[in-house]
């Protein structure tokens, strides 16, 4: 039987029982399928259930085939080397006492004389050459990464379940994560927001609240099919509001009738034109006829109220967020950041930066790219001054804004109005609620507190809270702004910094995110000769 995984009206739920996912029906055989949605929809729950981790709160979770998952948060020994993810240590230790002579003869039986062959063969696969033996305490997450995707593969897996592979992978690691699948000819089920790695699917699946849909073909075809939707949805929308409108009109008209006609009762009845029983008679069946004639319009109107309020609400969904913000008023001319021959270290033997020169002119627009532990992050600490250098001078415009992972500008124990207010304070109550609402924090959901949102919520309150007072900084800081969000808040960020006019300075592995935004100009703190020579200006 050809290897599948079937899901049979799922529904699944989180450990404190509030329901995530409901009524799921999905098959899997051998594609590589991206798993999408907003973060906290389920979809890492989804990946636990096809592994027995997670109990269903009902339906069929059904596997032919052995699985293989790829955890974000796995947690590791102290002590653990690179082959105690690959759970060869024990076999690794009897295949070099068996070539040392010093095996049993029992082991000798048991030995695997293509271990450190097979072994050095599943890292390759993922552009690793690391001995067996290196502590992982001394590798960076993203090294580690590729250390236990190799892992997957040295188990022969019939699926691949992968949970954000490429989250603090530099490029030469996302490339050989997307290399890998490119090559797999397994079942793959691929949780990630890594829109180039998404480019490679075959399918997208993506989670809602109301459940799961299948598009087949990679993101641009996802991307060009929910277009169509959105097309549709508007056409729904229109079409329901002139029903509204229509019903409306009928209802005001009949209402307007009704009065007529009671009036010219009332007054035949006055001049006594009329029997008093046959009056009588006929107001009772007026106002019958007209009681049942009102029920049937309001709830004809009630439908079609609720069908504009569906529609407007899919609009949401579907359509990208996008933003106007007030000018950063930044010359072309003006310098913004000047870095000469600075050198920076943590330990003495083991410089970090070394004689780099950099300038920023005007809006420019400047990536910093390059491989992990090149030092992306110790050069925005510098520009920043947070991190004092030990050689060289470092001038920045005092008006900058920096956002790290954490976006710790944001004070988390109150709520994205008060720190609204506490970063604009001359800005009017009208003016906080009209700026947070284009960052769809409209009415109640600006009194949030910051620490209850989520990734995504968090950095478009930290844009809301900087872009969207009557004066911008000139400078924007960025220390890789999409790890750990989801599609709709990297759209959501991507249409914030697309509006802004003043300077990036952006440090990213995601080269969709760079080129949406308009990078103009990159600095490669990985080129070794570019950064013993000065850099670039």
């Amino acid at each position: 039987m050809p290897a599948s995984i079937i899901l049979s009206r799922l529904s699944l739920s989180t450990p404190d029982g509030r329901s995530l996912l409901s009524n799921i029906d999905l098959t899997f055989g051998a594609e590589r399928a991206g798993l999408v949605g907003r973060n906290g929809v389920g979809k890492t729950t989804l990946l636990a259930a096809i592994t027995g981790e997670h109990v269903p709160r009902s339906g069929r979770v059904i596997v032919n085939g052995t699985v293989g998952l790829l955890r974000q948060d796995a947690q590791l020994r102290p002590d653990a080397t690179v082959v105690d993810l690959f759970g060869a240590r024990d076999a690794l230790n009897v295949l070099r006492r068996a070539v040392r002579g010093e095996a049993s003869a029992d082991e000798i039986a048991e030995v695997d004389w293509t271990l450190e062959t097979r072994l050095a063969s599943a890292l390759a696969r993922v552009g690793f050459d690391i001995a067996p033996d290196t502590a992982l305490d001394r590798l960076s997450g993203g090294q580690v990464t590729r250390v236990r995707l190799a892992a997957l593969l040295f188990a022969e897996p019939d699926f691949l379940l992968l949970d954000e592979p490429t989250n603090n992978l530099d490029r030469d690691g996302r490339r050989a994560v997307i290399n890998l699948l490119a090559s797999w000819r397994g079942g793959a089920i691929v949780v990630s927001h890594d829109r180039s790695l998404l480019e490679t699917m075959d399918a997208i699946v993506e989670l809602t609240s109301l459940g799961a849909t299948r598009y087949g073909g990679h993101w641009s075809s996802y991307r060009a099919q929910k277009a169509v939707e959105l097309a549709a949805v508007r056409h729904d929308l229109a079409h329901a509001e002139k029903h509204l409108f229509e019903i409306d009109g009928k209802a005001q008209e009949a209402a307007e009738r009704k009065a007529r006609k009671d009036s010219g009762g009332r007054k035949k009845g006055a001049r006594g034109d009329m029997p008093r029983i046959l009056a009588g008679a006929r107001k009772d069946r007026s106002e019958d006829s007209g009681g049942k004639t009102a029920q049937i319009t309001e709830r004809r109107r009630a439908e079609a109220v609720d069908a504009v309020d569906t529609a407007r609400r899919r609009i949401e969904i579907l359509q990208p967020l996008s933003v106007k913000l007030p000018s950063t008023q930044l010359p072309a001319g003006r310098e913004v950041v000047r870095l000469d021959r600075v050198s920076a270290i943590y330990q003495p033997e083991r410089p970090v930066l070394r004689d780099l020169s950099l300038t920023i002119v005007g809006p420019e627009r400047v990536a910093i790219v390059g491989s992990n532990g090149s030092g992306k992050t110790t050069l925005l600490k510098l520009v920043a001054g947070e991190l004092r250098p030990v050689a060289g001078t470092v001038r920045v415009r005092p008006d900058f804004a920096l956002f790290d992972q954490k976006v710790s500008l944001l004070d988390p124990a109150i709520s994205i109005l008060h720190n609204f207010e506490r970063l604009n304070p001359r800005a009017g109550a009208n003016e906080c609620h009209a700026a947070l609402a284009r960052f769809m924090f409209r009415a109640d959901a600006a009194l949030q507190i910051v620490a209850s949102l989520s990734g995504g919520e968090l950095f478009r309150a930290g844009l809301a809270c900087v872009l969207g007072g009557s004066t911008p900084p000139s400078l924007l800081i960025l220390d890789e702004p999409t790890n750990h969000l989801d599609l709709e808040s990297i759209a959501a960020v991507e249409a914030g910094l697309s509006a802004y006019d003043g300077a990036l300075l952006v440090v990213s592995h995601d080269e969709t995110f760079l080129q949406t935004i308009g990078i103009t100009r990159r600095l490669d703190l990985s080129d070794a000769v570019l950064r013993a020579n000065g850099g670039i200006t």
